[in-house]
């Protein structure tokens, strides 16, 4: 027991997250975490009830992909980890910074397997595999430099989660004292040999490109510099969309995904990777053909040798990196007819699309038009998005999410949750699809509750189309695939939200512009098959 005045381990460790900056955690309350209950219950936290704890592990993953600050769920031992696990793997998968805090059975019981309320054999052996490192606390002590180290590897290292388990008797135990956060250590810096060896091999470049991903995306300006200087093309993964405005006349998107912008890639003789994994997932082949030489920029030092060796490898900020390489690169004559290509590549794409991808265009073209300019989009896993990747332009990273790598269906509206919370005063909107947004549709109760106004865009092409069409490309008869839907609009209104089914490129408009203005999220439902789209 504690005293009156002594915080008890639950209390001091929510304290200590508001000196770290946390304001919001994302949850559901359990009998093994009341002791951090009571620690919310005297701070300025917001704690947000999820309906499941799997959409409380995407809220805090869009919090954090919005505002690059971490995201932290709060769950319990046993299923909430289980079930909070499956957004922890897509923010593993795509490096994103966030904190899942956890309870655990009493410390004396650990690993004896005498059944215990939500006992797992090692919850830190379940969860080390997603995350940057999984620890109990078995100690008060030990508490704070858990939590240091986690904040220090958002801070300075790839920002991948972590998970830190305290079992309920420590909660309980007093805190021993005032803990206090640390000052948090920055991201490596690049030496003065590497840089002057990548702007040697830049200034020689026939035909430089720049890759860029998800890691690059404070590098926005440093990186457009480079590529005007250069007249160098720049290509992004998924993550790196918006890293260069897709506007720009060097840019071509998001674009890794198509064969038109591989089959160009392979002309180049540098390429500057900046912040990617040049990953499968981006492109759907299994290694890009690169010929030129490639300068590698990233904080992972596993990333310089691996499918793709680095000529030149960087450790160290993309921001600070590129910033050193933009200065250092002097005159250059930038290569000419760069801008032609890129013009030819977009209009190639455009003339290759299928019957589907033209529909997500007609829609995607009304939607950029109705969406102000700095909207954040959260992609769940549907065809829409898939062709929004390299179709829907946006001008500034962090302004298209689709979590390509762990592509695992249902993250889009908890995500976009998160993200309104992160940035309440920036319009933010879910594209999902009708099968993956079933994974996690209870989470609209949680959307309306928190009075938040989401526009969510519901592509209905009832079934599961993607799979439909690659079972069709393999001469595979439909399996699972092809299940009834509900009334997504009387399910939408009896979750407390607005609904709307669409039918043209004006109701769509409308509707979006209704939806920014209401009390509570809209869903705005269009059907891939009505006539309007073809």
């Amino acid at each position: 027991m504690t005293s009156d005045n002594e915080l008890n381990v639950g209390e001091a460790t929510i304290k200590l997250l508001e000196q770290y900056g946390v304001d919001t955690v994302f949850g559901i309350p359990g009998v093994h975490t009341l002791d951090y209950c009571r620690g919310l219950n005297k701070s300025s936290i917001q704690h947000v009830q999820a309906r499941n704890e799997q959409g409380a592990g995407f809220m805090a993953d869009g919090y954090a992909r919005a505002s690059g600050k971490p995201g932290v769920a709060l769950v319990i031992s046993g299923p909430g980890v289980t079930n909070a696990l499956t957004a922890i793997g897509q923010a593993y998968a795509d490096s994103i910074p966030v904190l899942m805090l956890s309870a655990d059975a009493a410390s004396h019981t650990l690993g004896k397997g005498w059944g215990c309320l939500h006992e797992v054999p090692s919850l830190t052996d379940t969860t080390a595999p997603l995350t940057a490192f999984s620890a109990t606390a078995m100690h008060p002590e030990e508490v704070p430099g858990l939590i240091a180290r986690a904040f220090s590897v958002f801070s300075s290292e790839r920002p991948r989660p972590v998970h830190i388990a305290i079992p309920i008797d420590v909660l309980a135990m007093p805190a021993g004292g005032d803990w206090e956060a640390i000052e948090l250590p920055e991201r490596p810096a690049p030496t003065a040999r590497k840089i002057e060896r990548a702007c040697e091999l830049l200034r020689n470049a026939r035909q430089p490109m720049i890759c860029v991903g998800g890691g690059a995306w404070l590098a926005s300006d440093a990186i457009t510099e480079i590529a005007e200087s250069l007249g160098a093309a720049v290509i992004g993964s998924t993550a790196g969309k918006g890293i260069i405005d897709d506007s720009h006349p060097l840019s071509l998107s998001a674009g890794t995904v198509r064969g038109e912008v591989q089959q160009y890639l392979k002309n180049a003789d540098v390429v500057l990777a900046v912040g990617t994994e040049l990953s499968e997932v981006d492109s759907f082949v299994e290694t890009l053909e690169i010929n030129g030489k490639i300068i590698r920029v990233d904080i992972d030092p596993r990333k310089m040798n691996d499918l793709y060796p680095a000529e030149v490898a960087i450790i160290g900020g993309a921001k600070t990196t590129t910033e050193a390489i933009a200065r250092q690169l002097g005159e250059v004559e930038a290569r000419a007819e760069t801008a032609a290509e890129v013009v030819d590549i977009r209009s190639e794409i455009l003339n290759n699309l299928s019957a589907s991808e033209v529909r997500h265009c007609k829609t995607l073209e009304v939607l950029r038009a109705a969406l102000p300019a700095d909207t954040i989009v959260m992609g769940d896993i549907c065809q829409l998005v898939y062709t929004g990747t390299f179709a829907f332009d946006v001008a500034k990273p962090r302004l298209w999410h689709y979590p390509a790598g762990y592509c695992t269906l249902g993250c889009g509206l908890p995500d976009a949750i998160g993200a309104k919370l992160a940035l309440p005063d920036r319009p933010v909107v879910s594209f999902a699809g009708d099968g993956g947004f079933m994974f996690t549709v209870q989470e609209l109760v949680t959307a309306a509750e928190l009075k938040l106004p989401l526009p969510l865009i519901l592509w209905n092409n009832e079934g599961l189309k993607q799979i439909q069409d690659d079972m069709k490309s393999r001469e595979i008869d439909l399996v699972g695939v092809t299940g009834i839907n509900p009334d997504f609009i009387e399910l939408a209104r009896s979750c407390k939200c607005h609904a709307i089914r669409v039918d043209s490129a004006q109701g769509l408009t409308a509707a979006i512009a209704d939806a920014f203005k209401a009390d509570r999220p809209t869903l705005i439902e269009v059907n891939e098959w009505d006539p309007w789209l073809n």
